[in-house]
């Protein structure tokens, strides 16, 4: 079995679960991800029905172009086994990740996987095409990271949780995404680094969780570009006018994607033998090698992954 656990995740749109018009508006957001949430967004009442509603419009809206997620509620609850089994077994082929939301360990990762396979097995779907989407939200989540990223063949992402992470080490600021008052650098840093790590050590995909002051597009914009300069793929999003913002942000610019794929059409004619299998070349003035086909590799990446075109070719150089 072939399952794309590298989706393209930039923007990642939070939907409330309970909330049918939100639901059926984020059909039409342009959006790589939307995730329907049983977890916060949802009150305690409202969660059983909302597993419901859910179930509907999984399998009777149109999500076409768009990753479908469930975030189900974390395992400390006497929710999650029943978010899960209803979901899944109501919307399993229409559904491609559930989301886990304060991981602390590899173990409760390990149970989601077995649950899974249980209602997969139970309902006839095929075994291991739901992936998962591990969100780190405390200091022993952080902590255990590389585990919890190795815990399954199921896991596609670690997604970085900050409000409940910065209630989680005390952290003084009350402004979700924001830096806290009184520390001159990036408070975030350690923390982005560690799950990027993680998951690049493994193939996963790294996504920022979300900002909350949904009119301020500038800080939104601000903080998401500290994540895309780290590498990060996407981030979380709660407002539709966050949604291009993320896209753009999370892509690479048109100059950066046309380079990128001159390079690595470049590269592959001059190790060949035509171009006289050379170990590194000129580029106009640049030279390429190995090292610069590796970076090259992650930007035309991204930019395909946008869906975006090239403007340029590589013309092969007169004899």
């Amino acid at each position: 079995m072939t399952v794309n656990r590298l989706r393209p995740r930039r923007s990642c749109l939070a939907v409330p679960g309970s909330n049918p018009r939100f639901l059926e508006k984020a059909q039409g957001l342009p959006a790589d991800q939307v995730f329907l949430d049983l977890e916060d967004a949802c009150a305690p009442l409202a969660k059983p029905e909302a597993r419901h509603t859910i179930v509907k419009f999984l399998n009777e809206g149109d999500w076409t172009g768009k990753t479908r997620v469930v975030r189900v509620n974390d395992w400390t609850t006497e929710w999650t086994y029943r978010d899960v089994v209803t979901v899944v077994e109501g919307a399993g082929p229409n559904l491609d990740c559930i989301m886990l939301p304060k991981v602390q360990n590899a173990q409760q990762i390990v149970a989601l996987d077995l649950l899974l396979t249980q209602i997969e097995k139970t309902m006839g779907f095929e075994v291991g095409r739901i992936g998962i989407e591990a969100q780190i939200e405390n200091a022993q989540g952080l902590n255990n990271v590389n585990e919890i990223a190795q815990a399954s063949p199921r896991i596609e992402t670690i997604i970085f949780g900050p409000a409940d992470f910065m209630a989680s080490i005390n952290m003084k600021s009350l402004v979700v995404g924001e830096q806290p008052p009184g520390y001159p650098a990036d408070a975030y840093h350690y923390i982005l680094m560690k799950i990027l790590m993680a998951a690049r050590a493994n193939d996963l995909q790294a996504i920022d969780g979300p900002y909350l002051q949904i009119r301020n597009v500038d800080g939104f914009r601000e903080v998401a570009g500290r994540a895309a300069a780290l590498g990060f793929d996407g981030k979380w999003v709660l407002h539709p006018g966050q949604v291009d913002a993320a896209n753009e942000v999370f892509s690479p610019s048109q100059e950066d994607y046309d380079h990128a794929e001159l390079i690595l059409d470049a590269y592959e004619y001059y190790t060949s033998e035509a171009g006289g299998k050379k170990g590194s070349a000129m580029l106009g003035d640049e030279m390429i090698d190995e090292a610069s086909r590796k970076m090259a590799l992650v930007i035309a990446g991204k930019g395909r992954a946008a869906g975006m075109r090239r403007t340029s070719t590589f013309e092969i150089p007169e004899a």
